[in-house]
This record gives C-alpha cells, structure tokens and sequence, in this order.
C-alpha cells in the first residue's frame, strides 16, 4: 500500500483551515451605524481610522485611499517623482510596486532580491543607483522588513526618497519602530486577500506634514484644507474611502493585534517543526525585526536534492491535505507588460519619454536571485496561521511525511 496520499494513502492532514475574512457583530454594527447615520462618505470614521492605523504604526499622519496601488502613486506624485526619473524596486513582489511609478511617468529599475528574506538587497540598489534615480520603493515582503538600516543610510548618501511598500506588513516593526514611518512615507493595502480588510482601500502613513498636506489633496481632487470647495491646487484625484470602508477597517483593526500574535506563534511553530530539513530553506526573521506580521510564510524547496519538481511537490502537500500557492510565479519584468519594445518618443511614455533620453528594454534585465526563488518557493497563506497549534503540528506532520517517502514521490 503507498503511504502518500497522492498515491492513494491516507492523507495527513485532515485540518478545517480557516476562511478569510474573519468578521462578527462588531463589523455588522459598525456597518448598521453607518447606514442609519446617513453620513456614508469621507467623514468622522476615516478620520478616526486614520488617527489609529497611523497610532498603531507609530506614524504621525494616515492618509486613507482608495487601494494600495493608488497609495503608491500618490506618494511618487507628493514627492515629486515624475517623466525622467529612476526608481529602484524588487522584482518579487505585485505589479502595482513598478506600475505605480509607470503611472508617474517615471521609470522602475529593478534590483535583486536577497536569497534568505526575499526583500530587496541593499547591495544590488547600490550598484543600480543612477544620476536618474530619485527614490528606493523596499517592499516588507511577507511582513519581513527590508533591511531599512542599509536603506536609509543609502538614502542619505545619495539624497533619494525611501518608500515602503508595506502592503504585506500590517503590525510589523523594526528595533521596535512601525513600519510605513520608517522611510519618508510608507503604504498599505486592504484589499480583499490582505490582513486587514475593506475589500478594498489602502493607506499612506508619513512623519512629515507638508507630505501628508500634498498627499491628502491628491487623493480629494488637489484641493487643500480650509479653503473653498471648488478651489483646486493639483492635479488630483478622487481617491477617498468611504465611511462603510472605515467602519470595516476600526472593527478589523480592534483584532488585528491578537490575530498578528497567533500567526508568529504559529509561524514559530512551523519554523521549529522544519528547520532541521535540508531540503527546506525556510525564512528566518531579521533579529531587528522586533514585530512581524504574516501574509504568508514563504519557504524554499531544494529541487536538486529532492529531485522532484515544484508543482509535484505541491500537488503531494495538496493530497495530504495542505494547501500552498506558487505565489509570484516570475519577475515583474517578465511580465508582458515590460517583454514589449517601446519606441522612442512622446507616443511611448510612460516606458521610455522623451524626457528620459534613455533606451528602456526589460528584455535584457536579469536578477538571478528573484529568477531562482520564483522557481522553487512556496507559499502558505496567512490564514493557515490562524488554524490551533494542533493544526499546524498535523501540517508539519504532513510535511515530514512526504521527506520520509521521497522515493514514492519519485516514482
């Protein structure tokens, strides 16, 4: 008889996992408040989750948008980042970290991921900083913080803007710090997957004021605090949340700190069950990352010494019961958005403008680090994390499984 599951075994794992969202009665009153108030729009609640989300990550000013990406873009926009510009950013991470700075009509130059945090490495930004670059955009990957030691002291040397693209990394600190302050700005996204959620939404949290002024009017049409309403100073956009969104996000962050504890505990737990595998290279946090928040925990197969192929691998997890994502499965600039041959000229921008003066051709970039880890990672989400203690040692159990019949998964 085999003894995997994918062969006709007894599976392993037989684990509920929970569901995302998570809600109860404080998310359904929250809604019921807003609705009987008749105040739905841009009021009282956006403000309060401002002031807390920002509180929460020891930041001074909370910007609310309408997602993530819009964040990223409006921070390029406040800072100045526009035609002619470099920004440097990973090529493990979601479109919007490069398309943002696209919608800028700035340039995105990828740089390499480290092997042992999947984050953005420090010493390959060095070697891809131009006269052209303006700001870094680190992505906290997983909830584990770049190293914004190394990237702020870069920063300083060549006078660039550092924003965090914090979209993984709600709750996550560094030497005891929120992230999103920790550069010039930082953003967040709540969309439907993410660990706090409105469905959609996002937020810019800074330390500094005349950024948060120029922020908050490209999100509400350019206009500014106290003057009229049909007064405009930029050109911005209607990029507000909503009161319904706010509701949703005060009643989520109330959990929020309990939640983030159960994932560590458990992704401790699953760190010690593996460690000892050789064929596993697992992530192991950053000892300056004093909070770390979980939307996955990665982990990297060794397909030479397991001589199996990734989507083999998973399938057997999936069999025993465990389910895991690829997750990004190539680099940003393999995408076909950046494969196209842009011409010269007004009619190619954003990918190559006049004011640019430089060829652009992603066809010729190569990060060999992003190239291999987007070939053998793993993914299990966040909310596997949330399962009991018991549930994560039946997960481990499963994993140990398949690395004892190896052989049978050969065959």
């Amino acid at each position: 008889m085999p003894s995997l599951a994918l062969l006709g075994g007894p599976p392993a794992c037989t684990v509920n996992w929970p569901t995302w969202p998570v809600w109860d009665d404080s998310e359904r009153r929250a809604l019921l408040d807003v609705l009987d108030s008749g105040k739905w729009w841009y009021g009282a609640r956006v403000q309060q989750f401002e002031r807390a989300f920002a509180a929460f990550h020891d930041a001074e000013f909370g910007i609310t948008t309408t997602s993530g990406t819009t964040a990223l873009e409006t921070a390029l926009l406040a800072l100045g980042i526009g035609a002619g510009d470099e920004v440097i950013v990973p090529p493990y991470t979601f479109l919007a970290t490069a398309s943002a700075v696209l919608r800028v009509n700035a340039v995105p130059v990828f740089a390499d991921i480290q092997p042992h945090t999947l984050c953005l490495d420090p010493d390959d930004v060095e070697r891809k900083i131009s006269p052209k670059t303006k700001a870094i955009i680190p992505v906290h990957l997983a909830g584990h913080v770049a190293d914004m030691d190394r990237f702020s002291t870069i920063a300083r040397q060549h006078n660039l803007y550092v924003i965090e693209d914090a979209c993984h990394a709600w709750g996550s600190q560094w030497r005891g710090k929120g992230v999103g302050a920790l550069g010039d700005c930082g953003v967040f996204s709540f969309q439907a997957s993410k660990n706090i959620t409105s469905a959609e939404g996002g937020i810019i949290l800074t330390n500094n004021a005349e950024l948060a002024r120029e922020c908050r009017s490209y999100v509400n049409c350019g206009r500014r605090e106290g003057k009229p309403w049909y007064e405009h100073f930029l050109l911005g956009s209607n990029l507000r949340m909503t009161e319904f969104q706010a509701a949703l996000l005060l009643a989520q962050l109330s959990r929020l700190p309990a939640q983030n504890e159960r994932r560590a505990a458990n992704a401790q737990r699953l760190f010690d069950g593996l460690r000892d595998l050789p064929a596993l290279r697992l992530i192991q946090n950053d000892p300056r990352i004093t909070r770390r928040a979980y939307h996955f925990f990665p982990f990297r197969l060794d397909l030479a010494a397991l001589q199996v192929s990734r989507a083999r691998f998973k399938d057997a997890l999936a069999a025993e019961g465990v389910p895991t994502m690829i997750g990004y499965d190539r680099p940003l600039y393999k995408n076909p958005l950046f494969q196209r041959t842009w011409d010269r000229g007004p009619a190619s921008c954003p990918i190559s403008c006049p004011f640019y003066g430089l060829p652009v051709d992603y066809t010729t970039v190569h990060c060999p680090v992003c190239e291999a880890v987007v070939q053998d990672t793993l993914w299990l989400f966040h909310t596997i994390l949330l399962a009991e203690p018991a549930a994560i040692d039946a997960l481990i159990a499963a994993i140990l499984k398949l690395f004892d019949h190896l052989d049978e998964l050969r065959s």
